[in-house]
């Protein structure tokens, strides 16, 4: 299976290196785009894949081709490639806003096309991504993106729809997180906590928190109240965390982040 990535920032390129990593296709059977040369010797240094300048090489090479580009440059760059790409190429977008039915009237007929939201944690191999085929994908298509996303965290099949609720809850919600972690480290730093440890030990509480929801199956509020004594510091905290509206703030903001992504 040869895998094709227009573009090669830091998304495509936090892929890739999960998808050699975990051997998925070797390095050899991947060619990515980069305008730049800069870019260019940068990632062949980093990851060891091929690199071009040109898309249209990209689009005929490719048995997968992810279109790793924001999504102002989609119309452009498909309009570029639509000629060069193989009847039974599978195409993957990785962009919000832009539909399955949208996506096929750019290529200008029936496609192999698979819609796809993935997040940053993919850089450590614990991304998530939401998979949605499009009518012209068949089951062997979908299975193949799978593959290749596994490469470097977990996946999930969603209908349409829920691909820009995906973006609120958890393809932006890194960022929600890590300015949580940054506050509470903030706080330790203000008691004399050195900045390096309070990171450490917030990231850690955040991972392992994460990890129980996961792993119990427990509601995140039970949770919640088997950390919560009665008269202790931690229902003194969450006393705090409600009157300061931190669930309406959180709640709040994805949701402006999924009216956004359906504005792309």
């Amino acid at each position: 299976m040869k895998v094709g990535f227009i573009g090669c920032g830091n998304m495509a390129s936090a892929m890739i290196g999960g998808i050699i990593r975990n051997q998925v296709v070797t390095a050899q059977d991947i060619l990515a785009s980069a305008k730049s040369e800069a870019s260019r010797e940068k990632a062949a240094k980093n990851l060891g894949i091929r690199l071009t300048a040109s898309n249209k090489e990209v689009a005929s090479f490719a048995d997968v081709l992810i279109l790793a580009i924001k999504p102002f440059y989609y119309q452009e760059v498909i309009a570029q490639i639509r000629d060069d790409v193989k009847e039974d190429t599978v195409i993957v977008s990785i962009t919000p806003g832009k539909t399955l039915e949208w996506l096929e009237e750019q290529f200008g007929r029936r496609m192999k096309i698979v819609r796809t939201m993935p997040n940053t944690p993919a850089l450590v191999g614990e991304g998530i991504s939401c998979i949605c085929p499009g009518p012209g994908a068949t089951q062997e298509d979908t299975d193949k993106v799978c593959e290749i996303f596994s490469g470097f965290g977990k996946t999930e099949i969603v209908t349409e729809p829920m691909i820009d609720v995906f973006v609120g809850v958890s393809g932006s919600s890194p960022a929600y997180v890590f300015m949580f972690i940054e506050a509470l480290a903030d706080a330790g730093v203000s008691e004399g906590m050195p900045r390096a440890q309070a990171y450490r030990f917030a990231a850690q509480a955040v991972l392992g928190s994460a990890k129980m929801v996961l792993e119990t199956g427990k509601h995140p509020g039970e949770l919640k109240d088997m950390v919560c004594s009665p008269k202790g510091t931690t229902i003194e905290a969450v006393r705090i965390l409600e009157e300061k509206g931190l669930r309406s703030a959180v709640f709040e903001a994805a949701k402006a982040c999924i009216i956004k992504a359906r504005e792309v």
